[in-house]
Parts: structure tokens; C-alpha cells; sequence
């Protein structure tokens, strides 16, 4: 081989020693990380509904967080279903990859409008969550079996500057309506923590419903003040759930007292194909 040969051969040597380099190190990456290079996690996003807010998820989104999942726990506005619809849209439009939507109360209402043909979506969960179909209101929704008796532990009205009106439960019958399974003390700062929901929220139309196109499953408590048991059933089998757990005694909390269990269905959404 003559000295020009040489030459040539010796950058050529060079650039497939680095190739293969770049391939061993690549390879190594994904053997070393595999969840973060084959298996990446779907972002679970949280809707809190009325009288509550994003910190009802702690225990929930702890347990989550520990297993390795990113979450988002938005600040629902409760002023309206297809205003809060459209927030959370936008939060979802700026995730990249696989969403899984959970909502909780009057956000079940939310979640059930903010897909809009959303793909990252893959699966739907409703703690104790409202899955309303086109044209239903929460207020109807809840009134459709017997047992809710959220109404008379309502404040009166604050009346907003537009008109509208601000509801709240009461504080002296918080624990006893919306949290009896949870400690006294813990109600009480959820009682003052509340953020209130407007009346005509309650009472405004849900559009196309998410649960049509979207995988669902569900959990309730069978001791749920606000929505009855039977509603949640009703709403489940409506929706075609691919798994339905009434948690015996619960609240309409559940993801408070029980967030093991809300942990447990929320993984099988994951996993579901």
C-alpha cells in the first residue's frame, strides 16, 4: 500500500471507529434506562371538582409520582363546563405523548368535554365523577337517582359582579356531606380550602361526550352524599367502562380516604391496550 493509501484510509478508520462508538454508547443508554428509551410513561392529568382543589390528588399523585409518573394536577376555574373544558384543552395540547385524564366530581363533566379529538388521549377515569351525555347537567345528573343531599348544605349564594353566583358547602357540614370517611381535622381544612363552584357550572349542557370514543373506567364510593351510588352505576354502564369499583363506605372522596385503590385502577388504565 503506498504512502497516499495510507492517507486516506487512516480518516476512514477513524470516522467507522467513532460510528461504532456512538451505536455501543446509544445501546448502552437504552439497556442502562430502558423505561426512559422504550417505555415511556403516559402524563396523568388531574381535574378536581367543585368544592374541592388540585391538593384533593396529594395522596393520590404521591403514590403516582413515587412509581415514576409524571403528573399535572390542574386548577379547574369551576365557572363553567365548556370554559373549563376549554382550559384544560389547551393544558393537553402542550403535553407530548400518551395522556391519561382523571377527573373528579363536576370534573368528570370537564374531562368529558376537553378531548376534542385529542389522540394523546388513551384512556378516561372518573372518580366519582360525572360522565354526562350531550345535553345533561350535573344538577339533573345527581337528581336522576335518589339520595344526593348536597342541597341543603349549601351556603347561601355569593353574588358575583356579572351576575352569576358562587356556591359553597357550609363548613360546620362539610365533613358529615362530602368527606365523612376522612378525619375531622382533615375536613376542616378542606372545608376552608374550598373553591367554589358558579351555579349556572351545575346547571350548564355538557357537549359530546369524551366517553364515546375514549376508553373509561370508574370508581366511586357506595356512601357518596353528592352523587349517588346508583347515578355512578347508571353513568358506568352507560359508558361501557372496561372497569367499574364502588369502594363499600366511601365517601364522595374516595381519592382522599382510598388512593391506593384509586392508585390500582388508574395503572390498570395505563396498561390497558
Amino acid at each position: 500500500m503506498n504512502t497516499l493509501t495510507r492517507r486516506r484510509s487512516i480518516p476512514l478508520l477513524l470516522i467507522a471507529a467513532l460510528f461504532l462508538g456512538i451505536v455501543l454508547i446509544t445501546s448502552l443508554g437504552a439497556f442502562l434506562n430502558p423505561a426512559s428509551a422504550q417505555d415511556k410513561k403516559p402524563t396523568i392529568v388531574f381535574v378536581h371538582g367543585a368544592f374541592a382543589e388540585s391538593s384533593s390528588w396529594n395522596g393520590v399523585l404521591t403514590r403516582l409520582i413515587a412509581k415514576g409518573y409524571p403528573v399535572v394536577a390542574v386548577a379547574n376555574p369551576l365557572r363553567g363546563v365548556k370554559s373549563d373544558a376549554d382550559y384544560v384543552t389547551s393544558i393537553l395540547n402542550g403535553i407530548e405523548g400518551p395522556i391519561v385524564l382523571v377527573g373528579h366530581s363536576y370534573g368528570g363533566s370537564v374531562i368529558s368535554n376537553a378531548v376534542k379529538d385529542n389522540k394523546n388521549v388513551k384512556a378516561l377515569v372518573y372518580v366519582a365523577g360525572f360522565a354526562p351525555e350531550t345535553g345533561e347537567t350535573a344538577v339533573e345528573l345527581s337528581g336522576r337517582y335518589p339520595g344526593s343531599t348536597l342541597g341543603p348544605t349549601l351556603a347561601p349564594p355569593v353574588a358575583l359582579p356579572d351576575g352569576g353566583k358562587d356556591l359553597y358547602i357550609q363548613q360546620s357540614k362539610f365533613h358529615a356531606q362530602f368527606a365523612a370517611d376522612v378525619s375531622i381535622a382533615d375536613a376542616k381544612l378542606m372545608a376552608g380550602t374550598q373553591r367554589p363552584v358558579t351555579d349556572a357550572a351545575l346547571n350548564e349542557a355538557s357537549g359530546a361526550p369524551a366517553w364515546k370514543s375514549t376508553p373509561s373506567w370508574f370508581i366511586y364510593g357506595s356512601r357518596d352524599l353528592n352523587i349517588p351510588a346508583a347515578v355512578h352505576a347508571f353513568m358506568a354502564k352507560r359508558a361501557n367502562s372496561k372497569e367499574t369499583i364502588a369502594v363499600q363506605g366511601a365517601s364522595h372522596v374516595v381519592m382522599i380516604s382510598h388512593p391506593d385503590t384509586v392508585v390500582k385502577l388508574i395503572e390498570h388504565a395505563v396498561t390497558t391496550k
